[in-house]
């Protein structure tokens, strides 16, 4: 893992599909550009060719073919976009990272150990945060929106989901990440992203105080 720590913070947010990533992750950003630091927001897969080509490609791509799309990706994009913001000191929100390739890559099969080679030296989120609750209501959410990969699409998907991201969690944590579970089906969306900000106020309260 990559222990150098630049100036500004990476949160990242992670969770079944249909759990609230994007509103969370777009309240939050509101909020915290609102309370004047500066704020990056993005989302993984990014917006660039490999990462349209992993977001869109789940019907083609499987297994380990995906599983290094999704790392190639999310390495091309710390280096050409997290990175440079964390060190002009914004507050980068991501929605998805690791986690996701933790869940997402064991439904296809792929160890853990594999996804984490896959990511070696990748920047280890200030605040990695998993958004979680009820599968049953969060694949009624899913229905209602609608799935966007074949992962979303799958019968049993929000169960299978919960399930894995609470081992992510488990996993996370036995190599020292700051990982905090969010329950997200019940509270509205506005009460969960402000918790998720205090929790981004204290971590770089305490990030000033360990970088005097």
């Amino acid at each position: 893992m990559n222990t150098t720590r630049l100036p500004g913070l990476l949160l990242t947010l992670d969770g079944p599909g249909g759990v609230g990533k994007s509103t969370t992750a777009r309240l939050v950003t509101e909020t915290l550009a609102r309370s004047g630091l500066p704020v990056h927001s993005t989302a993984q897969p990014s917006r660039a060719r490999l990462g349209e080509l992993a977001r869109h490609g789940t019907d083609t791509y499987r297994g380990m073919a995906l599983a290094c799309l999704c790392a190639a990706d999310r390495h091309h994009q710390l280096d050409t976009e997290i990175l440079p913001a964390l060190v002009e000191g914004a507050v980068v929100v991501c929605d998805r990272y690791v986690a996701s390739s933790l869940v997402l890559q064991g439904l296809d099969d792929v160890p853990t150990e594999v996804v984490w080679q896959l990511n070696q030296g990748v920047y280890q989120p200030d605040l990695s945060v998993v958004l979680t609750g009820d599968a049953q209501v969060i694949s009624a959410r899913l229905r209602a929106r609608g799935g966007h990969s074949r992962f979303e699409r799958a019968p049993d998907n929000s169960l299978r989901e919960v399930r894995c991201y609470l081992r992510a969690i488990d996993n996370l944590r036995e190599r020292d990440w700051s990982v905090t579970s969010v329950e997200a089906t019940t509270d509205p969306p506005e009460t969960i992203a402000a918790a998720i900000v205090s929790l981004v106020h204290h971590a770089l309260t305490e990030k000033s105080a360990a970088c005097p």
